[in-house]
């Protein structure tokens, strides 16, 4: 081979080698490209959703704002965008067992209700009591977003500001704590509202029988706003309920994408009388979406 072959030959292969180089540089640079844009959807998608989520807290609150003669129970309600819809179902706080407010007898009744026995249940209740005390209470740090900053409480001296924090109570077990989550609250008040409260709650209360939750339900079919009539039908637990105004309010929330991108959460909202803001987020906790999520229960368990 003469030296001018051998020359050819090394510029040929050194052609070749760049141009293999480039290759993989291009592919290298297409699937950067590729995962950056990949990238780049999901987080459009979480943006849309975001927004959506938002949009329907917004019209959750303006149902908080006009809701007077109706019991916020159950309320659900649908508000379509571009992108996609957002789902919405809200319950009235005050509904529910205050677990800062209510009344020693009344959560040891709760506790015996979820199976706790009769004995300890008193003690736990108590315990409860005692670290309501205004030596122990905390100050309320409500979460939410940066957009609406916290406002004062509902009511002053709640020394919880979530359910969760029972298990810093000695002698409360985690399983006592989770069965009594969906029938208690920290935005409510001493008694409970007898339009919005669950049967369960009811059930819960003192001195209430199957046959007393049973009449309770079915009158309140035929008369939800009459507060009186419900309140007669405990008997002696009458004492623990009262109408009162539905300005606290959870709502469980979906957002669907039309690209079938979808985000749930669970939020608390307050509307106050002549307040700067046209509502307050109290809490805001994301949830695990499932597609029962959608109009099932199990988006927050309320």
């Amino acid at each position: 081979m003469t030296r001018s072959d051998a020359r050819r030959g090394m510029v040929l292969f050194t052609v070749m080698w760049s141009i293999s180089l480039l290759s993989a540089l291009a592919m290298a640079a297409s699937v950067t490209f590729r995962g950056f844009a990949g990238v780049m959807a999901v987080e459009r998608s979480q943006i849309q959703a975001e927004a959506l989520l938002t949009a329907g807290l917004e019209t959750a609150a303006v149902i908080v704002q006009t809701t007077s003669d109706s019991p916020l129970m159950e309320v659900e309600t649908t508000a379509t965008l571009d992108t996609g819809a957002v789902r919405a179902r809200l319950n009235d706080e005050g509904g529910r067992i205050d677990i800062g407010k209510a009344p020693v007898e009344v959560l040891a009744s709760l506790f015996r209700f979820v199976g706790v026995p009769a004995a300890v249940a008193g003690k736990v209740a108590q315990r409860i009591v005692d670290r309501r005390s205004p030596g122990n209470a905390t100050t309320p740090e409500y979460g939410g977003r940066p957009s609406n900053e916290a406002p004062q409480p509902p009511s002053t001296n709640q020394p919880f500001t979530d359910v969760g924090q029972l298990h810093s109570i000695p002698g409360l077990e985690p399983e006592w704590i989770a069965a009594i989550a969906p029938l208690t609250t920290v935005f409510g008040d001493k008694t409970v509202n007898p339009l919005t409260a669950p049967p369960r709650v009811i059930a819960a209360l003192p001195g209430v029988d199957a046959q007393r939750v049973a009449a309770f339900v079915q009158a309140r079919r035929s008369s939800p706003t009459d507060g009186d009539r419900l309140a007669r039908i405990l008997g002696p637990a009458q004492q623990y309920v009262a109408v009162k105004p539905q300005r606290v309010a959870s709502v469980d929330l979906t957002a669907e994408l039309a690209s079938g991108y979808a985000n749930t959460a669970h939020a608390v909202i307050v509307v106050l009388p002549q307040d700067s803001q046209p509502y307050r987020v109290l809490t805001w906790t994301p949830m695990p979406y499932t597609r029962a999520s959608v109009w099932g229960r199990p988006m927050a368990q309320r």
